[in-house]
């Protein structure tokens, strides 16, 4: 890495000088550089701009995740239907339907990592939204194992793109600091889905249809929904800040300006870099991510697919199972607000509070594993317990987006953490042997080994930014205040983290 040169004439800056050329990508050509080093935000315009963007953003990528999780948790809701029986499924089959979502899912992430870049961001995750309802409502149609497995693969491939997708949104929509809570608040989507999505099922299980089964009644219904929301996101959800459709022409320059100083390269969507891709994959950092996010999800593979039938196991009924699912999702709802509030108002802090969810999350495992079989009361804690380990995937997400500069690096990390996730989402339920339904023993000390393995991973990563931030610090001293125009030049460079003299990274 250069010295950094600041230019002549302080603030200002030859417009000339940042070689923006008209078709650099979509974003620039959308974007008046000039009336954005010009406007000068007041603290109350800047605030009416946020508060705008969370009033719009949030709930329509909220309401998106919430399908989305309900969507992965029709296929361990409908057990208690009869999908098995009514398609025949022995031995481990159950168990593969689970996973060769992930398999989908794991097939597309790479090919997802260049559309995001190369296609217009808010049109490509709808688009994908609208596949993905019309593949779940094909679940319905499914009569045998074959079946079932394909429609599980592609409704993976019509999933791999929304988490990523949301979290580079976040990104280019929010300061650093501001991102955990940001993140937070669309990924609660996930627990409210886990709160409402038994209740859904609960009544729709409560509907007879002679020539409709139960199974595929809950499919087709959550199906058409997810697909008519994907034509909502396409008309609303915008592709960068410089087509917000609720912004006027000089709050959409606030709205970009307020970001700059994030040096994560939000604004060079379009440009694929290969050797961004080179970097991301030499990158400590991005390991230490993979390899957490590999072992964590082996409890989560396993827990979203036997949900269903572990609650049962523990004496509750068929219905009354769905409806245990409910504190499951307060578990979660209460421990995200909890680690990500404190993210985001106490610095330095993001990384710690994924271990304590991480270890929250192990205690979770060992009440369920060590507990009498007659102590239901104790298990279901430990279940709820249990879950709350994926209140960090907002957090690690906007450590991707804070942490993470360079459109194409960032977007490479994102594929290959979400690679992680699918892999550890397809070996996870593999552990829960058919042989010991409804206990699956194996399976419970599988997903514990896999957080304590998560921590472990979390502590390199955090000892990884201490060193890294101190190395620099001892190299170039410590990062000077940028002007506006500085901090342009540093966004439209197109250089990653490893780069960026002045880039230190947050905790």
């Amino acid at each position: 890495m250069e010295k950094q040169q600041p230019p002549s004439g302080g603030g200002t800056v030859d417009l000339d000088m940042l070689k923006i050329e008209p078709n650099h990508n979509h974003n620039s050509r959308d974007v008046d550089f000039g009336q954005m080093l010009e406007t000068h935000a007041t603290p109350k315009a800047e605030r009416k701009v946020l508060w705008k963007l969370d009033l719009f953003l949030i709930p329509l990528m909220g309401f998106c995740y919430m399908l989305q999780y309900m969507d992965k948790l029709a296929l361990s809701q409908s057990t208690l239907f009869g999908l098995r029986q009514d398609l025949g499924l022995k031995d481990r089959e159950y168990n593969w339907a689970s996973a060769v979502f992930y398999f989908g899912y794991f097939a597309w992430s790479w090919p997802s990592s260049y559309l995001i870049v190369r296609l217009p961001l808010g049109k490509y995750l709808s688009v994908a939204v609208f596949i993905w309802g019309g593949v779940l409502m094909c679940h319905a149609a499914c009569n045998n194992f074959g079946g079932l497995m394909a429609a599980r693969f592609f409704l993976g491939v019509g999933e791999a793109s929304i988490a990523p997708g949301f979290a580079i949104i976040t990104g280019m929509f929010y300061k650093r600091e501001e991102q955990p809570s940001r993140q937070a608040a669309w990924f609660a989507g996930n627990s409210i889905a886990t709160i409402i999505g038994g209740v859904v099922a609960y009544g729709v299980g409560k509907i007879n249809i002679s020539s409709v089964n139960n199974w595929q009644l809950l499919f087709l219904i959550l199906g058409a929904v997810t697909a008519a929301y994907g034509i909502v996101l396409f008309v609303f959800l915008p592709n960068s800040p410089a087509n917000v459709i609720v912004l006027d022409k000089t709050e959409r320059a606030i709205a970009l300006q307020r970001t700059l100083k994030n040096k994560t390269g939000v604004m060079d969507s379009g440009n694929f870099k290969w050797s961004q891709v080179l970097m991301a994959i030499k990158d400590p950092q991005t390991w230490f991510l993979v390899l957490y996010t590999l072992c964590v999800n082996f409890c989560n593979g396993g827990i979203t697919s036997f949900s269903s039938i572990i609650i049962q196991g523990f004496g509750y009924g068929e219905l009354k199972a769905l409806l245990m699912q409910m504190p499951i999702g307060a578990a979660q709802l209460v421990f995200l607000l909890l680690t990500s509030g404190f993210a985001t108002f106490v610095p330095s802090s993001r990384i710690f509070m994924m271990i304590l969810n991480t270890g929250t999350s192990m205690i979770g495992m060992i009440l369920i594993w060590k507990l009498a079989d007659d102590n239901s009361v104790g298990k279901m804690v430990g279940l709820c317990l249990g879950s709350v380990f994926a209140a960090n995937i907002p957090l690690s997400l906007s450590i991707i987006s804070s942490n993470v500069a360079g459109f194409t690096k960032k977007s490479t990390v994102s594929a290959m953490m979400f690679a992680a996730y699918c892999i550890g989402n397809i070996v996870g339920p593999q552990f829960f042997i058919p042989s010991e339904d409804p206990d699956y023993p194996t399976g419970i000390k599988a997903a514990m080994s896999g957080l304590i393995f998560g921590i472990f991973f979390l502590i390199c990563l955090y000892s990884f930014y201490v060193w890294e931030n101190r190395r620099r610090d001892r190299l170039y001293g410590l990062p000077r205040e940028l002007t506006e125009a500085e901090e342009l030049q540093d966004e439209l460079s197109n250089k990653t983290d490893h780069e960026i003299e002045s880039f230190r990274y947050v905790l």
